[in-house]
């Protein structure tokens, strides 16, 4: 049986996981946040009291943990049946998953786990290298960008929301900064995959990036 791939590919802060978890819903589909495998991995072994040069027992957790994602109003992560998201944004995660995600063979298995959401009626992939590294067969396939002005004032809006202080000429130099490692990295860099929609939602509405991507779905 053929399961339907939309990937989603695109730097930090076009909107990617809101537009995907949308469509997921719209489309009853199954869906992989790629952003947070690394980091439910880093809790995982942090839980287990792992040493972060373990690479063997690291390797023995990527391939035994259970990770699921609940597309509600806002995505939940669960590791193993628990609820970890709150936990997904931490300093400590993210150095701990910075930390392994250097191992190749971490990111072999963790490659297959991602592979592995690929199940009936379909799939919605979002990430940086979803089209072009992870699901290369698939037939649907986004890239999904902004200015790096639009998204850092997003992500301001974000922040000051939730009561945190926030910078935006610093977030445009950071998105900026992180725009260049992710284009310039040796592994699995941020690129368009061949024959993707390029959509620019700077100046969209979520509702009008969801509406072109199902017409492109629906033909």
């Amino acid at each position: 049986m053929v399961v339907p791939i939309l990937t989603i590919d695109g730097p930090s802060g076009a909107g990617k996981g809101t537009v995907s978890r949308l469509i997921a819903n719209k489309l009853n589909w199954h869906y992989l946040d790629s952003g947070s495998i690394y980091r439910s991995l880093a809790i995982a072994v942090l839980k287990r009291s792992i040493d972060l040069n373990n690479q063997s027992e690291i390797i023995k957790t990527a391939q035994v943990m259970d990770l699921a994602f609940e597309c509600g109003e806002d995505l939940i992560v669960k590791l193993d049946g628990e609820d970890i998201t709150a936990q997904l944004g931490l300093e400590t995660t993210g150095n701990s998953a910075s930390i392994i995600a250097a191992f190749p063979d971490v990111r072999e298995v963790l490659l297959k786990k991602q592979r592995d959401f690929k199940q009936p009626p379909g799939l919605v992939a979002d990430g940086r290298d979803m089209g072009t590294v992870v699901f290369p067969e698939a037939e649907i396939k986004v890239f999904l960008t902004a200015s790096s002005e639009k998204r850092a004032n997003r992500r301001y809006k974000q922040l000051i929301e939730k009561g945190i202080d926030a910078n935006l000429t610093r977030l445009i130099t950071e998105i900026e900064e992180r725009d260049r490692r992710d284009m310039g990295r040796t592994t699995a860099p941020l690129s368009m995959a061949k024959g993707a929609l390029y959509i620019d939602s700077s100046d969209m509405t979520i509702e009008a990036v969801i509406q072109e991507i199902l017409n492109l779905i629906h033909g």
